[in-house]
C-alpha cells in the first residue's frame, strides 16, 4: 500500500498519517478483525452524521444495527461497554460512543474524525436552517419530510431495543431493572443521572451478593485470549498529563481568538457558558435545556423565548445530537448582535455557531480520549463489568421510555386520550418490518418514509403542530 502512495507527491501525508495511527497504543491493541481501512471507516461516519435522527436513540440504534449487526466491525461486548461509559458521561452520548468506536478502530485520529464527522452535517443543517428561519421566517415545507421521517425514527429505536435487549436482558434481574428505569423516567420522572448512578450500585452489589445474576451476557460466550488480556490499551503518566495539555491548549486558544476578534465581548461569554453547558449536561440535551434556556433567554437575552422554542422545532428537522439546540442559540444571538456591523450579521452569526459548537463539544472527546484507555481495562474485569451491565439493561429502559414518548408525538399527536393517526401508526410498523424482517438497511427506509410524508402532505393530510 506504502508503494502505491509512493507514486504522489503527498506520500508523506499518506506516511506520516499511518505513522501517527501505528503509534497509538489502542490500535496496537486492537484485534486484527477490527482494522478497518481508515477511509472507508471515514466514509460510514460522515453517511452516518446524516442519516442519525431521533436523538441518541435513534444515533445509537443506527450504530449498533449497521456496526455491530451488518458491518460487523465492532464486537457486541466492547459496543455494550464503551455505550456504557459514555452513558455515564455529560455531554452528547452518541457523539462520544462515535468517537469511542473510532478510536477503537483507527486510534486518536480515528476517534477525532469520528467524532467531527457525527457533527459536521448537522452543524451545517442548523446554520442552513437557521439562516432561512431568520431571513425569511418560514421553513414549512421541510416539515412534510419530517413527518414521514418520524415513524421511520421511531421503527429504528424499537429495533435497537429489541436487538440490544435480547442480547442484554439474560436474566430476571436485569428484565427487573429494565423495567425500574423505565418506571422511574416514565412514570416517576426521576433524573436520568440517578437512573444511572442507581443501576450502577445495584450491579455493584449483586456481584458480591449473587454474581451469576448480573454476569455480562458475554462473561458465558465470548472471552478474550490472555494475551490480548495482557496487552490492553494503557495510557502513562505523561500521555494523560499531554492530553490535559492539548485539551487546555485547545480552549484557551479559540478563547483568546474570540477575545480578539470581538471586542463586544459575547463570543467571550458564550464560550465560557457553552463550556459550563458541555459539563454539566449529564443525561443529554433535555436535562441541559432548562439550563440553556434559562441563561440565553433570561440572564445573556442572546435569543427570545419564542425563538427558542422555534430552534427546538427546527433541530427536529435535522439528524445529529439534540444538543446542536446551542449552535442555534449561537446563530440567533451572533445575528441579533451583529458586533461586526449591520453588513456582516451573517459573519456574526456563523462565528457565533462555531464557537457554541466547540465549546460543546470539545470535552467530549477529551473525555473519550482521557477515559476510554483506563476503561477499556477493565473489560475482563467482572467488578466493573457487573455495574456496567446493569447500567445497559438500564439504558434498554431508558431507551424504551423514549421510544414510548417519541411514538406519543408520532402517532397520538393530540395526547394519549385521543385516536391515534393511522398513517403514521402504519407507516411506523411498515418501516419496522423492513428492518427487521426484510433487512432493508437504515437509509433507503428514511428517504421512502421521507418521501412519503411529502405524498400524504400533497394529497392534504394536515401537519400535525
Amino acid at each position: 500500500m506504502l508503494a502505491f502512495y509512493e507514486l504522489y507527491p503527498i506520500a508523506a501525508v499518506f506516511k506520516a498519517r499511518k505513522r501517527l495511527m501505528e503509534s497509538d497504543e489502542q490500535f496496537m491493541n486492537t484485534s486484527p478483525e477490527a482494522r478497518i481501512d481508515f477511509w472507508k471507516a471515514m466514509r460510514y461516519w460522515l453517511r452516518l452524521g446524516f442519516i442519525s435522527f431521533g436523538g441518541p436513540g435513534g444515533a445509537i440504534g443506527v450504530m449498533h444495527l449497521e456496526l455491530v449487526e451488518r458491518l460487523r466491525w465492532i464486537e457486541e461486548r466492547r459496543f455494550l461497554h464503551a455505550l456504557n461509559y459514555t452513558m455515564l458521561l455529560p455531554g452528547p452520548e452518541a457523539q462520544q460512543l462515535a468517537t469511542y468506536i473510532g478510536w477503537l478502530l483507527h486510534g486518536r485520529l480515528g476517534g477525532l474524525v469520528a467524532g467531527i464527522l457525527f457533527v459536521a452535517p448537522s452543524l451545517l443543517m442548523i446554520i442552513a436552517l437557521a439562516w432561512l428561519y431568520l431571513a425569511f421566517g418560514e421553513v414549512g415545507w421541510i416539515a412534510a419530510m419530517l413527518y414521514g421521517v418520524k415513524p421511520a425514527v421511531t421503527a429504528v429505536i424499537l429495533f435497537a431495543i429489541w436487538r440490544i435487549g435480547s442480547r442484554v436482558l439474560r436474566s430476571w434481574v436485569l428484565w427487573v431493572i429494565m423495567l425500574a428505569a423505565f418506571a422511574g423516567l416514565f412514570v416517576l420522572h426521576l433524573p436520568f443521572p440517578l437512573i444511572i448512578l442507581g443501576a450502577g450500585i445495584i450491579g455493584y452489589l449483586l456481584h458480591h451478593v449473587a454474581p451469576s445474576w448480573i454476569a455480562a451476557p458475554s462473561d458465558e460466550a465470548e472471552q478474550l485470549d490472555s494475551a490480548e488480556a495482557e496487552t490492553v490499551t494503557q495510557m502513562s503518566r505523561a500521555q494523560l498529563i499531554k492530553l490535559c495539555l492539548a485539551g487546555g491548549a485547545l480552549w484557551l486558544g479559540v478563547y483568546v481568538a474570540v477575545q480578539v476578534l470581538d471586542g463586544s465581548g459575547v463570543l467571550a461569554d458564550m464560550a465560557i457558558f457553552f463550556s459550563k453547558a458541555a459539563v454539566l449536561s449529564f443525561g443529554g440535551a433535555y436535562a441541559v435545556l432548562p439550563y440553556v434556556y434559562q441563561s440565553a433567554v433570561e440572564h445573556f437575552q442572546w435569543i427570545t423565548a419564542a425563538q427558542m422554542m422555534d430552534g427546538l422545532a427546527l433541530r427536529e428537522l435535522i439528524p445529529g445530537p439534540l444538543v446542536m439546540i446551542t449552535s442555534f442559540v449561537g446563530f440567533v444571538g451572533g445575528w441579533e448582535g451583529a458586533w461586526w456591523g449591520t453588513e456582516h450579521y451573517v459573519s456574526s452569526a456563523i462565528a457565533a455557531a462555531l464557537v457554541a459548537t466547540w465549546y460543546t463539544f470539545l470535552p467530549s472527546f477529551l473525555f473519550i480520549f482521557i477515559g476510554a484507555p483506563y476503561i477499556e481495562r477493565t473489560r475482563n474485569q467482572s467488578a466493573f463489568t457487573a455495574p456496567l451491565t446493569a447500567i445497559t439493561a438500564a439504558v434498554v429502559g431508558v431507551m424504551l421510555n423514549l421510544a414510548v414518548l417519541f411514538a406519543g408525538h408520532v402517532i397520538w399527536t393530540s395526547g394519549w386520550e385521543a385516536p391515534p393517526d393511522l398513517n403514521m401508526a402504519l407507516l411506523t410498523g411498515l418501516a419496522l418490518l423492513a428492518l427487521s424482517g426484510g433487512k432493508v438497511p437504515v437509509v433507503p427506509v428514511l428517504v421512502v418514509c421521507a418521501l412519503t410524508g411529502v405524498m400524504l402532505v400533497e394529497l392534504g393530510i394536515p401537519i400535525p403542530a
